[in-house]
């Protein structure tokens, strides 16, 4: 299981990503450019103490970071989602992919996603966080994979 930030926009939010990642033993792919500064004591600084122990890997860009992909699935979390997270069969090799706080991704890279997921809300609520909308999407992805540290 991994993690991908598609052009982070939110340098705090990006920190909370780490740091998820960090306690729960999943790597995370930042594919660049981001909307912050991304250097490696800004890097450090936002992943505060937890960046030692998270697996981070940056990629100049979307093209970059699809030649360097694993070959597991590509699972998109959007609020133009198709299926709910609760719904959906992860596998140990799943990537979870967030987008740009502000603008999500682009309409090819929603297109090549393997998959849409959405977290099911109250009706009229527009989107969660995407620390949020990660940490449940990944909670479910391990449970169902048995993938949490021990």
């Amino acid at each position: 299981m991994r993690i991908a930030l598609f052009e982070p926009d939110i340098p705090q939010n990006a920190g909370a990503i780490f740091r998820l990642a960090a306690c729960l033993g999943v790597p995370v792919d930042v594919i660049e450019p981001c909307g912050f500064v991304l250097d490696d004591r800004r890097l450090r600084r936002v992943a505060m103490d937890y960046g030692a122990q998270t697996d981070i890997v940056r990629h100049p860009s979307w093209a970059d970071y699809v030649t360097a992909r694993n070959d597991g699935r590509s699972i998109l979390l959007t609020t133009a989602g198709d299926t709910a997270h609760t719904a959906f069969a992860f596998r140990p090799t799943d990537t979870l992919m967030l987008g740009r706080e502000s603008a999500g991704v682009p309409d090819d890279i929603h297109r090549a996603a393997d998959a849409r997921l959405i977290v099911p809300m109250s009706k009229g609520a527009r989107s969660l966080n995407v620390v949020t909308a990660a940490a449940i999407v990944l909670g479910e992805a391990l449970r169902q994979t048995e993938g949490f540290a021990g």
